[in-house]
């Protein structure tokens, strides 16, 4: 159902609005109503309606004046309703947000054409609204690195966390680990399963492909390239890898993250 709320100072031009149009058989449904732009900000503010048919000419705060105080914190789709033909009148509505500027005596076909267009530029904004929703989230998205602790108290532990953030674009085994630290396969492989609940190979793809989350977002770096540079190398690996910690594949995550930053 979309929300509408009627703004309209004659009252029986309101009421007629509100009861004469089978606004369920529309998909609609009048949440709230008002008699001058003052009352009208106070409706759109409580109900956040999808769609406002409002009258230009109301004592207190005109039509047009309610929209530009309003419209753009509340996104809905306004339909202005006036006596005046002047085409300043109409340009002026257009310019605050109105969709359609209906004149009195009102037809009736011409007001539903008018609620459907604004069905319509409503639906639009939900499918964006759902799409950034989306997007949001999966930019918010990141895979764990830290022990279940969240605090890494083990020395030589620390130590094989930093050698894989400094050398994760490079061939790194348990081998160069254990050469470069200078402690045995065996203890590296304990004393990380124990700090950590995961292995080190576990944790450096983790990192690796958490980097290519990055590269992704920031969208400057072809999809080819980003295999080589987070350290897997091969494109196709790199593209089973990222889809076993991501679920999709590099390009529909680049897709999912990016395509409203265009």
């Amino acid at each position: 159902m979309y929300k509408v709320v009627i703004i309209e100072d004659e009252e029986m031009i309101r009421k007629g609005l509100v009861y004469s149009i089978p606004w369920t058989d529309i998909g609609c449904t009048v949440v709230g109503q008002g008699r001058n732009g003052l009352e009208g900000i106070e409706q759109i503010r409580l109900h956040q309606p999808d769609i406002v048919i409002a009258d230009i000419n109301m004592p207190l705060l005109s039509g047009t004046d309610m929209l530009r105080q309003t419209h753009a914190d509340y996104g809905y789709s306004a339909i202005i309703l006036s006596g005046y033909s002047s085409f300043e009148y109409a340009q002026d509505a257009m310019a605050c947000g109105a969709i359609r500027y209906l004149l009195k005596p009102l037809k009736r076909e011409d007001l539903f054409d008018a609620i459907e267009e604004a069905k319509e530029q409503c639906d639009i904004r939900r499918t964006w609204f759902a799409h950034r929703q989306s997007q949001e989230q999966w930019r918010s998205f990141h895979i764990e690195l830290q022990p279940p602790s969240g605090v890494v108290t083990d020395r030589v532990v620390q130590s094989m966390l930093d050698y894989a953030q400094a050398n994760y674009q490079e061939k790194v085994t348990l081998q160069s680990v254990s050469e470069a630290l200078n402690y045995s396969i065996a203890f590296l492989n304990k004393s990380f399963k124990k700090q950590m609940g995961t292995t080190f190979i576990e944790y450096l793809n983790r990192l690796r492909i958490q980097k290519a989350m990055d590269m992704l977002k920031e969208g400057n770096t072809p999809l080819q390239d980003i295999s080589w540079k987070c350290g897997i190398g091969d494109y196709k690996y790199f593209n089973i890898v990222f889809k076993k910690y991501i679920g999709c594949s590099p390009k529909e995550y680049a897709a999912k993250v990016n395509c409203w930053l265009e």
